[in-house]
Order: structure tokens, then sequence, then C-alpha cells
């Protein structure tokens, strides 16, 4: 397969060019322009950042893009989907609050925030994949409803999948609640009954007559259950939750399919920025001091070869003394690898979403990387 083409610039500026207009001319160069973005809508794919967090990716580079796409006849909007977990973006209204607590406001990006699977995260739409994992990936109804998918990544370091980048953007922020659950657990929610008070929304929402309310707590039969994950989304007391259970090796490659299910058929353009590149994701509600030093602006039409290219440079980088990954290294001197990610998270790895990905044509591993 002919290598894919990945664009970078370093952090470094001059007297005439600053943060945000090296963003512009990396995207230009790596040419954004080629899609035709007139009276379309285009969605501008982004993590807003759990409230407590500051690792997060500025708005101002949201902006950036925004204005690039209105300046071509576009329609941006800046979107994520809610999340699975317990937390400040677990409803479409608690998530706005955030995104704009965090800066992410029409007013700071010059376009409107939307919650991609709505209120309660249950506005989705099914996509056909027909992957070795997933059939058909239940993805942010705004999110699919584009025209033009951007995705703008924060690319760092992943506790379950060793590092977060366009593909986990993408796959995993793109999924819907029940999406987010098929991708991470292979079983069924279950209710903690200590939280329950037995208000029967879960009952109310259940298309499938998989949740009885008993003795005023709710009980959920797995044999009826299908995980759609509706009940986690309606639970006004967050009893319901999702088993965590699905191996890290399965996790990546759902996460491929939905990221395929997400980009095909349309144009998709993608932007990785690797700083503050703290050992855990964005939805943590803190973030740790970086692992490595700041390396750069990446963007490519291949998410595959973008996030390798990231990893690679990231793994040149040295480490950072104090950090998650500095204590890691110190325990783990033997070690032959030099893989910062899994150094940090030695329980996880990403290679096996690198190759799930190439394997389902969602792209290439091999990139020529264009420095300007």
């Amino acid at each position: 397969m002919e290598k894919s083409k990945v664009y970078f610039t370093t952090f470094k500026t001059s007297f005439t060019e600053n943060l945000l207009q090296k963003l512009r001319r990396l995207t230009l160069a790596a040419g954004i322009r080629e899609i035709d973005f007139e009276d379309k809508y285009a969605a501008i794919k982004i993590h807003f950042g759990e409230y407590g967090n500051l690792a997060f990716l500025r708005p101002n580079y949201a902006k950036v893009v925004a204005d690039i796409v209105k300046e071509a006849g576009g329609k941006p909007f800046l979107t994520d989907c809610n999340t699975l977990y317990v937390g400040s973006r677990k409803n479409a209204l608690d998530h706005l609050d955030t995104a704009y607590a965090n800066g992410f406001s029409p007013l700071t990006t010059g376009c409107q925030v939307i919650i991609a699977d709505g209120l309660k995260g249950t506005d989705e739409a099914l996509v056909p994949v027909n992957g070795e994992y997933v059939k058909e990936a239940k993805v942010g109804r705004a999110l699919m409803d584009a025209d033009i998918l951007i995705s703008l990544t924060h690319f760092k370091g992943h506790e379950a999948t060793s590092f977060g980048g366009a593909i986990k953007n993408i796959g995993m922020g793109g999924g819907s609640r029940a999406g987010k659950m098929e991708m991470h657990s292979d079983g069924k929610p279950g209710v903690t009954a200590e939280k329950c008070v037995g208000c029967g929304s879960c009952t109310k929402v259940c298309a499938h007559t998989g949740v009885t309310i008993t003795e005023k707590k709710a009980y959920i039969d797995h044999d009826r259950c299908v995980g759609c994950g509706r009940c986690i989304g309606v639970c006004p007391k967050d009893a319901i939750e999702a088993t965590f259970d699905a191996s890290n090796k399965r996790l990546n490659c759902k996460m491929a399919e939905y990221t395929k299910a997400i980009c095909q058929g349309r144009p998709c353009f993608h932007i990785a920025l690797v700083c503050d590149v703290s050992p855990n994701c964005d939805c943590h509600a803190e973030n740790d001091i970086p692992i490595i030093p700041d390396v750069g602006m990446f963007a490519s039409f291949d998410p595959v070869a973008l996030d390798v290219a990231c990893a690679d440079a990231c793994n040149r980088q040295p480490i950072i003394a104090g950090s998650v990954l500095a204590e890691q290294a110190a325990h783990q001197k033997d070690c032959a690898h030099h893989d910062h990610f899994h150094m940090t998270h030695p329980d996880t790895e990403w290679e096996s979403c690198i190759a799930h990905s190439v394997k389902i044509g969602l792209g290439t591993d091999q990139y020529e990387l264009i420095e300007l």
C-alpha cells in the first residue's frame, strides 16, 4: 500500500508566526481545502475535557479549524458524545456546561457546540459496519448527520488503550452511551442496589422488558437484556453501570471498527496536537504532569498513519522527570522496549488497534512525514 502523507510542524514560534498561525498553515498545507465545504455541515470532533482537567486542547485551536471551514463556505460545529461513566459530561446539559466552562462556546470558537447523542446519550444512528467484532455501530446522530468529519485530537496517554489518538477520538468518542458500552464491555449492565430508588425510569425505556422493579429496586434480566445501555442513560441516580470487562485487544479492535463506521462514505480530515501529553485520558477530572515534552502538530487524511506518526514521534522524546512514565521506567530498567505509552500503562498496548485498522481498510501504518 502506498504511504500516506502526514504533515508536521513543531511548536516553535517566531515573531512573525504564532501557534494558531502555524496550525492554520499546517492544515492548509495538508490539503483540507481539497474538501468541498460549500453549504455542507462539518462536524469537528473534539474532546471538551472533563471538568477539573486542564490538559485538553485550548478552544483557540478549534477556532482556527472552524474559521477555515467557514471561509470555504461550510457550516462547522464542535461535537462530542456523552460519557458512559459518571462525571461532568454524562448528559447534554452537564456536557455543555463543562464545554462552556472550559472555554468552548460559540463566542470563543466561532461555531456552535452540539452534543451528538442528545440529552441522555440515547440519540443514536445505527451504522452498518459488518466488522469482525461490530456489526452495527451505535453512533451519535448529529455526528452521522454531518456531511464532513474533521477530527481535532489531543494526543495523550490512555489507561486502557495506551494512547488516545485520532482513532480513539473518533471511534470511542463518537459512540453513543450504548456504543461506548459495546466497545468497553463484553457483558450486560448491572444495578448498584444501594443507589437505586426504584423510580422505574429504566423499566420505561427498556424495549425488551429486561428491567423490572422488585422490592423497590431495579433488577436486570440478562437473558432479555441486549446491552443497549439506554437504562444507564436514564437512571437519575447513576445506579446502573456497565461492566468494563472487554480485553484491551477487543476494545482496540471494536474502536477501530467504530471509527470506520463513522468515517466511511464521506470526506474526513484529521489533526492531532501532541502537547501536554498527560498519562491518562482527558476524561479524568484531573491531569498529571506530562510524560514527555511537547512535540508538535500533525495533520493527514489518514487517521491510522496519523496515529502511528504521533506515537513514533512521542517515543523519540526524552522522559520528563517526576512523571508517571519516569516512575514506571525506574521500575522497568531491564525492559527492552522503548514504547513510552506501554511503559506508562504496562497492561495496555496499541499495536492491535493499528493492525486491525489496517486490516479493515481504515488506513495504512506506512507514512511519509512532511515537515513544514
